[in-house]
């Protein structure tokens, strides 16, 4: 037995607990993903670090571990622990919804069409520029909290509202302050080239970016006053081309952010082909990604960020997830959640994901944990429950951890714990009283 060293929580008894995987994998791929490691009976340790220091049958680590050492004990019995969730692609920093819009594009609007008329990115752009850092950071906690509940603990969260130098950094401001106040992880990314500003060509918005906007980045991250992780740029027809992508990203990269951007969203754009040569990390969309381009980001090892919200709401063709996780592709997955895709919850990500493109639900939780982790840089802490991991966790209630995809919409009631580095951040009181029906 560990003597009488103190730990912060004890899960036990779990009727499943899901590590994903075990051999510290940084993402699972094939066969890999399509098999989870799946434990019966267990328990799990979680030290005051916030660190998971054991993980195995209930009755090996009640016999390792004395309950007096423990801070909190939790009775997993008939419930399912699992691995906290990845969004591996959201924009949740803006003023302004677009509620009007969504009614255009129910009518047969187009993206592009609402976007060329002054809506879309430009219409929330507007918006963001005029509300104050305060404003912007009280809506940002709330749909933090509402991600949080839905089971998401690492959210990958983008700039990209601003366009300008003032308005992306009073966003960047925003999320440091979301980082250092609240539980819930956040992997932050540069977006400055999410649309061309109103008055300026492509070639214009670039030259400003790469000249002035990175090198004020740079000075503030060397400061210690900005932690941005990555760099995204919308590379698309109208928007971002090719070369000006290429530029943006490379020098994103040569200031030490990792390259994580949209491509071949609404056209084939070659983005794929791009990311793979830049030595990208991530590439999100890629509902029109060519068959060249899987086969590069499988060799390349290049994460894709699907997401089956933003095909189903805009009415796009799916990405051809099957496709890719045949080829070799790590597949991820994110809720895209902003004005135009309004989705807060991963659980309902993946139940469309098995739907509408095929994965299967092993595949889709591996999508949901290790490889959206791997896509944001972070799958040696995060993305599955192996000793030496953070203490990221869901309790469901439920005796089969399929239940969080099958029930579509149902993680309100099922969801029962939320668990951030071993402390209790969400406990849903309602769950025990749902139980039963």
């Amino acid at each position: 037995m560990e003597g009488r060293q103190r730990h912060r929580l004890l899960l036990e008894n779990a009727e499943q607990l899901v590590l994903v995987c075990g051999q510290r994998e940084p993402y699972l791929r094939r066969d890999g993903a399509a098999r989870l490691g799946v434990l019966r009976a267990a328990s799990l340790v979680v030290g005051l670090d916030g660190y998971i220091k054991a993980v195995g049958q209930a009755d090996v680590i009640r016999n390792q571990f004395s309950e007096a050492t423990f801070e909190r004990i939790i009775d997993c019995s008939g419930k399912c622990v699992l691995p906290g969730l990845v969004d591996a692609h959201t924009h949740p920093v803006w003023a302004g919804d677009r509620v009007h819009e969504f009614a255009m594009k129910l009518a047969g609007a187009s993206y592009m069409e609402i976007h060329q008329a002054g809506g879309g990115i430009h219409f929330t752009v507007e918006h963001t520029r005029k509300a104050t850092e305060d404003e912007l950071f009280t809506s940002f906690q709330q749909r933090l909290g509402r991600m949080l509940r839905a089971g998401s603990t690492l959210v990958e969260c983008k700039s990209g509202y601003g366009l300008d130098w003032e308005t992306e950094l009073k966003m960047l401001r925003v999320m440091e302050r979301a980082k250092r106040s609240m539980d819930i992880g956040i992997s932050s990314t540069y977006c400055g080239a999410h649309a061309v500003p109103k008055g300026k060509t492509a070639t214009e918005a670039t030259d400003d970016i790469i000249n002035n906007h990175l090198p004020k980045l740079k000075e503030l991250k060397l400061s210690g006053e900005i932690h941005v992780n990555n760099i995204d740029v919308f590379c698309e027809k109208g928007v971002f081309d090719l070369e000006s992508t290429r530029r943006i990203l490379q020098a994103g990269k040569d200031i030490g952010l990792q390259i994580n951007f949209h491509g071949d969203e609404l056209h084939p754009m070659k983005s794929a082909e791009l990311g793979a040569e830049l030595g990208a990390r991530a590439i999100s969309h890629l509902e029109e990604v060519t068959d060249e381009g899987i086969v590069a980001m499988a060799r390349a090892k290049c994460a894709a960020v699907l997401l089956p919200t933003t095909a189903y709401m805009l009415r796009l063709k799916q990405p051809q997830a099957r496709k890719m996780l045949e080829e070799g592709v790590i597949v991820a997955l994110g809720s895209d959640f902003n004005p135009n895709a309004y989705c807060f919850s991963m659980p309902m990500v993946m139940h469309l994901a098995c739907v509408n493109m095929r994965m299967s639900m092993n595949e889709a939780l591996a999508a949901a944990t290790i490889n959206a982790a791997y896509a944001l840089g972070k799958s040696d802490t995060h993305g599955s429950l192996e000793v030496g991991k953070q203490g990221d966790l869901l309790i469901i209630n439920s005796s089969r951890w399929e239940h969080l995809i099958y029930q579509f919409g149902g993680h309100e009631a099922l969801i029962n714990y939320v668990i951030v580095k071993g402390k209790v951040i969400y406990e849903n009181e309602r769950c025990e009283a749902m139980s039963s029906y």
